[in-house]
Formats: structure tokens, sequence, C-alpha cells
């Protein structure tokens, strides 16, 4: 078998190879979706499932814990869609409670800037940061749709276009609340974003809480370039890892931002197994649970605009036509550029399944979800992942698990070893930040600004 350099080389990624570098890496618990297989799992609203987590991915030196959020349920046909989860307590408050019980790992909240205020959500994101000791970090997140602005008053308050600028707007005058002292007035006044508030909550350890970004479209990678220090890539494969990291640092450079102030990470499925045979196994049986036939019919709703339930999901696709109108958004799964055309869509999905053989299981199988990016042995994965850390294609993994808490003890108990012992995974914190953990600079011109901290080498 050839090995990761023998396979990829070493290509121009926008940043000097390090042959030192670590794997940082967290863990993404979605809010919604198909993504767990929800039927092996343990309660979603206990706390004790929280606990259990993020404690095993402290024993794995893990430095972030993601929890994903959403502001309004998954609806399907109008009614609340019982294949995702369903209702979860607010992710800065669950984030609270797991300070209490952690000591060294990094707790990011995902939060939307499209329907929150500034002045509360700041204030909010620094009183997590103080209580965990320095260890929050706030996934930066838009939302286009009216179907959940109905939840805030506001349904198609916000153009699609105009999002990543509310966003902009939004992240400056969160950081400077988080810069300002307390008691002192901060006025923002502009086209979308307007408030006078008082800064009420002192800095942290760290200074502010860590940015994460996750957006790859055009508005989303130069919001990433102006405030990230962390993106969340969906760019897993080489070649297309290589191209991000190419495209951003050239973003980063432009805006005059050192290419080492945000870190990649992106999102990353991972199927572990004794040998390749057994973990491709396994990754084939996960793909067929997680789009199971009710949620296969289900999928195609979206699109038909009626309800399918009658038709077999092992049967070919129903042989009536859409309904008129565009696709319901209330799922959240579909992107804006896919909400008209869909009879193009399904005669296409209908060509496909007669030249190919498919039933609507098997079709949905196809189009709807992706094979994890990462199949293999624990050695395999650890080979790949020293090789796109040390090229500088990422600067570590966000896992997207398919089953929990089972599986992260799987990757911290198998996986985790594997990197120690090719020397690109730490041994132990050494630091008590999350910005330490990232090796990201201080927040104020790159060095120690007296807020605690340290700016140690890239590679933590």
């Amino acid at each position: 078998m050839t090995s990761p350099a023998e396979r990829y080389g070493t290509p121009d990624t926008g940043a000097a190879p390090d042959p030192s570098a670590h794997v940082h890496l967290g863990v993404f618990y979605p809010g919604v979706g198909p993504q767990l297989l929800w039927a092996e799992s343990t309660s979603h609203t206990s706390v004790a499932t929280f606990v259990e987590v993020v404690t095993t991915l402290e024993r794995g030196l893990f430095d972030a814990f993601f929890l994903g959020d959403g502001q309004r349920l998954r609806e399907n046909r109008g009614k609340v869609y019982e294949l995702d989860i369903s209702g979860r307590p607010d992710s800065i408050t669950q984030l609270a409670a797991l300070a209490a019980v952690t000591e060294r790992i990094g707790l990011v909240a995902t939060q939307n800037t499209t329907y929150s205020y500034p002045a509360d959500l700041a204030r909010r994101l620094a009183g997590l940061d103080h209580l965990s000791g320095g260890r929050a970090g706030w996934n930066i997140v838009t939302t286009d749709n009216a179907w959940t602005g109905g939840n805030f008053r506001r349904p198609g308050w916000l153009e699609h276009e105009r999002r990543y600028d509310r966003a902009g707007q939004f992240v400056d005058a969160a950081k400077e609340l988080w810069g300002t002292p307390v008691g002192t007035t901060v006025e923002r006044h502009t086209d979308l974003v307007d408030f006078r508030a008082v800064a009420s909550v002192p800095r942290s350890t760290q200074g502010r809480p860590v940015l994460f970004q996750a957006g790859d479209s055009d508005g989303g990678r130069e919001l990433a370039a102006a405030h990230a220090d962390v993106v969340f890539s969906a760019n897993t494969a080489y070649d297309k890892a290589v191209a991000y990291a190419v495209d951003l640092r050239a973003r980063l450079r432009r805006i005059g931002r050192s290419v080492d102030a945000v870190r990649i990470l992106p999102g990353a499925g991972v199927v572990l197994g004794a040998t390749r045979a057994e973990a491709e196994d396994k990754a084939r049986w996960i793909h067929e649970q997680t789009v199971s036939p009710a949620r296969a019919l289900a999928f195609f709703e979206q699109y038909w605009g009626t309800d399918l339930s009658s038709y077999d999901p092992f049967g070919p696709l129903p042989d009536i036509e859409p309904a008129e109108g565009e696709l319901d958004p209330s799922r959240g799964t579909l992107s804006i550029d896919r909400r008209t055309g869909k009879h193009a869509q399904v005669q296409a999905w209908r060509e496909l399944s007669k030249e190919q053989g498919l039933s609507i299981v098997d079709l949905a199988r196809q189009v709807q979800l992706a094979h994890p990016s990462f199949i293999g042995t624990p050695g395999e994965i650890a080979e790949e992942w020293a090789h796109y850390v040390r090229t500088r294609a990422v600067d570590g993994f966000n896992v997207t698990p398919y089953q929990l808490p089972g599986q992260l003890t799987e990757i911290v108990d198998l996986l985790v070893p594997e990197l120690q012992e090719r020397g690109v995974y730490r041994a132990a914190y050494e630091g008590t930040t999350l910005r330490d953990h990232l090796a990201l600079p201080g927040v104020v011109d790159g060095v120690v600004d007296g807020a605690g901290g340290t700016v140690g080498a890239r590679t933590a």
C-alpha cells in the first residue's frame, strides 16, 4: 500500500510544510440532522450524556467540544420531523454545566448572528469564557431562511446575500464589547447592527472567546479571513483541503493577517476497523443505517411535496408528479439554489434510478449523504492525518461522530495512541485555555497582552 506522501506529494498549500506539526482535534455534536445513529444513542436532553462525551474527549486530550444549535425544530410536511433529534437546551447553557466537570477542554457554542442581538450574545459568551477559565469558543453561523426567522418575529427579515454582511458587523461589535473596560459605553450604528450598550463583563483569561466560522461560499471565506481564529471547513479530501488552504491563506495575506492566525479544521467522519476491509464493511453499514427507509421517504417528500408513506421504500420512485411550488425549506437541509427546479431534479433522479436499477432507499443513499472521509485502521488514518498537517493542508480535524458516546471512546483508545506514537499529537495539555490548546496568537497584536494566555509554537 502506498504511503500518503506517495499518493499526495507535498503541494504548495500557501504555508511552509512543518514536519513537527501536531493534529488539533475537536468533536462536533450536531444540533439536528441524520448524522448520528439516534437509535443507538442515549438521551440528548440528559446532562449525563454530555458529561460522558466531554470527559471522554478530555481524557483523549481533544482541543475542543463543539455543540451544534438549531433555533427552530425541523419539520416535514408541517409536522415536527421525528426522525431527527427533537429539542435540546441552548448550547451556552449546556456548556456552562460542562465547564464545572472539566478542566482543560475547550467548549464551543454554535450561535447565530442573523437573529441574535450583539450585546446580549457577547455578554453570554463572555460569561461562559469566565465560568470555564478561558475555554470558551463561538462557532459563528448565519441563517437566511424566513422559516427560522418566524421564531423571532422576523420572517424574511434578511436576504440571503446579506447574511455575511450582518455577521461581519455583528462580530465587529462583539469584539469591541469584549475589548472595552467594564462600564464603557459602546455604540454601533451600521446598516445591519444598531445599538448602544455598556460593557458589563471583564476580559477573560484568554482575552475573549475563540472565534470559529464555518462557510464555504465566497462570503463565508471572507468572513473567516477577517475574523476567524478557526475555520470549520467542509473540504476534507486532500486535494480540496489544499485548494481551500491556498485560497484562505491568500485572503489572509490580502488583509494583512498572518497565515498562522487561523487554524483549519475540516469536518471529518471517521470509521475504524481492525483491517481496512472491516472498516469498509462498517462504513457501508453505517451509511445504510443513517439513510434508513423512513428517512429516504421523508427526504423525497420534500421534492414531491406530498405524503409518500404508502410507497415501498424498496420499490421504484413514485410515479406521480411533484406538487407545484418551491421546495419546503423547513427541514433546514436545502440550499437556496436548490429550492427551485425540482421537476428537473426529479426527472434526473428517475433517469438515474432506471439506468442503475435503484430503489427509493438506494437512490437516497446515493444522493443524500457521502461516506465518511476517513476509513481504515487506526494506524492508516494516523498516517493520513500526519501527512495532512505536516504539509499544512489542514491543522487538524473536527470529528463528526456517527454514534455517541461509543465511537468517541474508540477514537480516544485506538486512534489517539497511534497519533501519539507518530509524534503528531500531544501527550498532555500544555496550557489551560482554548487559545493555548490551539497555539493561537494573543488577541492584541499577536502577543501576550496582560490578560493571560500564552503565545506558543503553532504545534501546541
